[in-house]
């Protein structure tokens, strides 16, 4: 296969020393990424090898600027006027200021990736220095196997929280702090629904009386049996008639959970560009929770509503990571979005210390939240999990590979083996079918997600 014409001539006379290899057959370390950045000053390209952490607070306060990654609608521009699908490490395409990160330099050699054809153009890194000689070299990336993310040791969690409170808060309120963690209580609604949830006598009119209590839930809860999502037969005209005759107790129960604890927070006003809302990420991983419980083998499944419940919270400390931090919680945004192929829970700790995961999961036990869910939570980003409960913290990460690897953007995937599938009992073909069809109603997850969000 040749070389797209763009790229010959971006390489010029060092084409002639290229050759072209299958991705999968090149070393990680030596693929290279560039990022589009661009602020009040102008345009930058900073290239560095794929896996590392671009830290882009380094590089701004090396550069003194504030830089953030190029809008969406931007890069597409540029990338159309190369005709390529992404552009590979190369500055001549753009003809902008470059910066390259030291570690580039490191290589004996260099792969530039070709996203299209899922190759790599191979060249020395002697070739590639001449190639780059204009542009500036900087130290501005962070091997991610250096960072350390908690995965397994929840004992640790609190002390890790704490510790970052103190980092990034300053003396005169640090006690107020210690003593209350900045997190809210358990708002009263949810206190009243985990009541019933561990109530054996507890029956539907119990569940009525709860949400009419609230009366903007109760409107949220009519409205959900009401839409198309559900397409129930006649008007729904009550809150009992939601819960007997579309929705039942048990689905009103964690959706009316799921909403009271979302509201105990103010959403962040910041985001990362480029990821799905906090509350599409609740609804889609929900959604896939429940597919995956519903399909595995009786002896094996969790319970449905748990595992559902899981989902639908297992984003929650995204919101507190922007109560409890608001000032970072920006360079967190723009750290996601400077490096998409890297996992939030490495980003977090790199920059906080504590991860979403940990710090949801510490709420979580605080508020007496059952246990499934808790530990669903802080072990949704850790396969090797086998300890109590590992069922839902395992449906939860394979959902969402499944929805990644569709476009969904949830954040960076890892592939799923085979074994991740036999071990909870679930047939492979059947599963990835069934995410290709909740992949499709994408806008009946969109409309129940804005239900969600709306208050």
């Amino acid at each position: 296969m040749e070389l797209p014409v763009v790229v010959q001539q971006a390489l010029g006379e060092k084409a002639l020393g290229v050759s072209l290899r299958s991705v999968s057959q090149v070393k990680s370390q030596h693929l290279l990424r560039m990022v589009l950045l661009n602020d009040s000053e102008g345009n930058l390209q900073a290239i560095c090898r794929r896996d590392d952490m671009l830290d882009l607070d380094a590089l701004n306060k090396s550069l003194g600027r504030d830089l953030r990654v190029m809008q969406r609608r931007e890069q597409v521009r540029v990338n159309q006027r190369s005709g390529l699908q992404e552009l590979p490490a190369l500055p001549s395409l753009t003809g902008w200021p470059t910066v390259i990160d030291r570690r580039v330099d490191e290589l004996d050699c260099i792969a530039l990736e070709l996203v299209e054809q899922n190759l790599a153009v191979m060249m020395p890194a002697d070739d590639f220095r001449k190639l780059t000689a204009g542009a500036d070299r900087d130290d501005f990336s962070v091997e991610t196997q250096s960072i350390a993310v908690n995965l397994s040791d929840p004992s640790a969690d609190l002390g890790q929280l704490q510790f970052a409170l103190k980092k990034f808060t300053s003396l005169r309120i640090q006690k107020r702090l210690e003593d209350t963690l900045e997190l809210p209580p358990l708002p009263e609604t949810a206190q009243r629904i985990i009541h019933l949830r561990v109530n054996p006598n507890a029956v539907m009119g119990d569940l009525v009386d709860v949400v009419e209590s609230d009366p903007s839930l109760a409107a949220q809860v009519v409205s959900w049996a009401s839409s198309s999502f559900y397409a129930a037969a006649g008007q729904v005209r009550s809150v009992h008639d939601a819960v007997s005759r579309v929705l039942g107790f048990d689905l009103v129960m964690n959706l009316a959970m799921g909403l009271s604890l979302g509201r105990a927070l103010n959403p962040p006003q910041d985001h990362p560009d480029g990821y799905v809302g906090y509350w599409q990420q609740a609804i889609w991983q929900a959604q896939s929770a429940g597919v995956l419980a519903s399909m595995m083998p009786r002896g094996q499944r969790p319970m449905f509503g748990l595992a559902y419940l899981s989902g639908l919270l297992h984003n929650f400390g995204h919101l507190v990571l922007a109560q409890v931090f608001p000032p970072h919680f920006k360079l967190v945004c723009r750290s996601l979005e400077v490096n998409p192929n890297i996992d939030s829970s490495v980003i977090e700790h790199y920059l906080l210390g504590i991860t979403r995961e940990q710090i949801a999961a510490q709420l979580m036990e605080n508020w007496g939240m059952p246990e499934e869910v808790t530990l669903a939570i802080r072990y949704q980003k850790n396969l090797a999990y086998n300890g109590p409960h590992s069922v839902y913290a395992r449906v939860l990460w394979l959902g969402r590979q499944l929805l990644t690897s569709r476009g969904v953007a949830l954040g960076a995937g890892e592939p799923v083996s085979d074994e991740a599938f036999e071990e909870l009992g679930l047939d492979r073909e059947a599963v990835e079918r069934q995410f290709d069809e909740l992949v499709e109603n994408k806008d009946s997850i969109m409309a129940m997600a804005g239900m969600m969000s709306s208050r």
